[in-house]
């Protein structure tokens, strides 16, 4: 008997089309899309495709969302003359910047922000309601709500970035430019304005735990994928009635790590860790400017940082910047 391949071969395991049960909701009539394979997507997991349930607040997520780019797109295609060469050229550097900061918390003129504003507002929408489809959908099939849970936490950090933060500080300048580099860019002026961000300990919490829920998860993926050959795939029923793998798998982890972690439990344990990086990044975030001026100067009066006293940049720091 041959025995079953996971990743590391060229085996593609491939049943017929999965439509999905139904249930008293009725979902089954507003599926769309007639369900297909992908060989190159079948390299790394199921390759089915489709069928894909909107329903009103995916179709509202769906046109909000498309709205919100379109603005994007051709504000930066008027900024390079409607040059499509241009467009392609400078893609990477194009930006559709907030308002300017003397407009406060009011509306802007539409070249002064004002589309920024407009294109914010419909994102707002697409993602809320992406993420009430989400709710709505494990509702409908009984299940629990950690899915929705976890893009909840996504969308708080998206919150405080785009939202709470330049409401408290009084001006929608304080919202992230739409573009690649120039996002990257004010990243790097935020973290300079602070004196430096590497000092937030919220964002020291956000990246031990980013780092944790990638070690976490990668290590998962491999102990389950080394005891694929024994059911190991299988999770929930080595849940319920425990096999061979998931003892030898416990066993492994023991050994290794020094700690167990079931077939559930470490499912929980990812969970959390990849659900606090945005939580904590966020609470990071929303105290710089509203609580802390400077976090390398909170920094030496905690005794977190050395003061580098004579250092150039100190006394600047230390006098307000004057």
């Amino acid at each position: 008997m041959p025995e079953y391949q996971n990743i590391f071969t060229q085996v593609q395991v491939q049943g017929p089309p999965e439509w999905g049960m139904d249930n008293e909701n009725n979902l089954g009539s507003e599926r769309a899309g007639t369900p297909g394979f992908s060989s190159l997507i079948g390299w790394i997991g199921n390759a089915q495709l489709g069928p894909i349930y909107l329903g009103w607040f995916g179709i509202i997520s769906l046109a909000t969302g498309t709205l919100w780019l379109n603005i994007i797109g051709i504000n930066m295609l008027a900024q390079v003359g409607w040059s499509i060469p241009e467009f392609i050229r400078q893609l990477f550097w194009l930006a559709l910047e907030p308002p300017s900061p003397q407009y406060g918390l009011s509306m802007p003129p539409l070249n002064d922000g004002g589309w920024y504003m407009i294109a914010s507002f419909f994102l707002l929408v697409s993602v809320m309601s992406w993420w009430l489809r989400t709710y709505l959908l494990a509702e409908a099939h009984g299940m629990g709500k950690h899915v929705a849970w976890a893009f909840l936490a996504a969308i708080w950090l998206f919150l405080v970035l785009g939202l709470f933060r330049p409401i408290l500080m009084g001006s929608w300048s304080e919202m992230v430019p739409y573009g690649i580099f120039p996002h990257l860019d004010w990243t790097t002026a935020f973290s300079i304005r602070y004196g430096n961000l590497y000092y937030n300990p919220f964002h020291c919490l956000s990246i031990v735990f980013l780092y944790g829920s990638v070690l976490l998860f990668a290590m998962h993926g491999a102990t389950i994928l080394s005891v694929t050959r024994l059911g190991g795939d299988r999770e929930l029923e080595q849940i319920v009635d425990r096999g061979t793998a998931s003892e030898r798998a416990a066993l492994f982890w023991r050994w290794t790590m020094g700690f167990n972690a079931t077939m559930e439990g470490i499912h929980r344990w990812a969970w959390w860790f990849a659900v606090l990086t945005p939580i904590t990044g966020g609470i990071g975030i929303l105290l710089t400017g509203t609580v802390v001026d400077n976090w390398y100067l909170w920094a030496v009066e905690k005794n977190f940082a050395p003061s580098y006293d004579g250092f150039y940049g100190y006394e600047f720091y230390a006098n307000g910047g004057n």
